[in-house]
């Protein structure tokens, strides 16, 4: 009896929905052998008898459920972005060179100023080192092909012993325009090749021992006195062709002067007197000066027509208040 009434619930679902869905694998059958199949059950009479036909209840585990069809919702956490592979990428990446930025900029070993080498701070152009109004207080470590090197108007206070040393193909040196009032002694005497020596506008009061090499000497607007010059320091430099000591205290012609010598600049200082053989030899009385052209000192107390026997051995006489 219960068989019977399960039976017939199940007929009354079938024809409330129209379609019935047979077990996946199963054909329809078609009784007639005409080939239609059997999609609607209201064109197929249900009696005891036929029940199986339509359904294999010996199979029933079969039946589809359609609720267990409805899609799984799982949630989860967002996917991680997709990492593309350098097999994949079709971008070349950037070779980075092994050597730092800052190896790669200068070729220097040491720094300088500000923690960065000096080449980073001043600008080189070959054997030149430019460092003009860089706000250095020191002379900075240098390439050591420097041949010339202008650090003009900066606040360098001191020339120490090895701020040049090793650089033996040093020409120039141009401190212009600085706060010097010291050099080392032995500062600048290992420099076989520095021609020119450029020291105006500072705050020096004696010179160190100068190489014998230089050609030019220009330490105009200083403080240097009589006494801060030793004695004999011209004399021993026979290439010297410039020596400019305008606007300074020097209270005497400094001497002896090399025989090389062409300008000399005294102009504005406290020179009063002169020795008679302060440019010309007492004993060989000739022209032994004829380079000797540009004599300047205007600007200071001394009478130049005091001193007549001072000026034979020169072909022009020095420029300067006369009577």
């Amino acid at each position: 009896m219960k068989r019977t009434a399960f039976l017939s619930l199940l007929a009354l679902v079938l024809l409330g929905t129209g379609t019935a869905s047979l077990p996946k694998g199963r054909k329809r059958r078609d009784p007639d052998g005409d080939g239609d199949a059997y999609g609607l059950l209201g064109n197929y009479v249900l009696g005891l008898d036929n029940y199986d036909e339509v359904i294999d209840l010996s199979d029933y585990e079969g039946l589809t459920d359609y609720g267990d069809q409805l899609p799984e919702v799982r949630v989860t956490s967002p996917a991680p972005p997709t990492r593309i592979s350098s097999a994949q990428s079709t971008v070349t990446p950037r070779t980075l060179s092994s050597k730092p930025l800052m190896n790669r900029l200068t070729t220097l070993d040491s720094p300088g100023s500000h923690g960065l080498p000096t080449c980073l701070v001043c600008v080189c152009l070959g054997s030149s080192v430019y460092c003009d109004d860089a706000d250095l207080e020191s002379i900075p470590p240098l390439p050591k092909t420097t041949a010339y090197l202008y650090a003009r108007f900066n606040r360098i206070r001191q020339i120490r012993a090895g701020d040049f040393k090793g650089l033996t193909k040093l020409k120039r040196i141009d401190l212009s325009s600085n706060s010097i009032s010291s050099i080392d002694e032995n500062a600048l005497q290992s420099l076989p090749e520095l021609q020119d020596l450029i020291l105006p506008e500072n705050q020096l009061g004696a010179l160190p021992a100068l190489p014998t090499s230089l050609e030019v000497l220009d330490v105009r607007q200083n403080r240097l006195q009589s006494s801060g010059i030793q004695p004999g320091a011209f004399g021993a430099l026979e290439k010297l062709q410039f020596l400019y000591l305008a606007d300074n205290l020097l209270g005497s012609i400094p001497g002896p002067l090399p025989l090389s010598l062409r300008s000399l600049h005294l102009q504005n200082n406290m020179i009063e007197t002169m020795q008679s053989d302060a440019f010309c030899d007492t004993e060989e009385h000739k022209h032994s000066r004829r380079r000797l052209e540009d004599i300047r000192l205007d600007g200071n107390p001394i009478n130049l027509g005091l001193f007549p026997s001072a000026y034979f051995c020169l072909p022009r006489l020095p420029t300067g208040r006369c009577c």
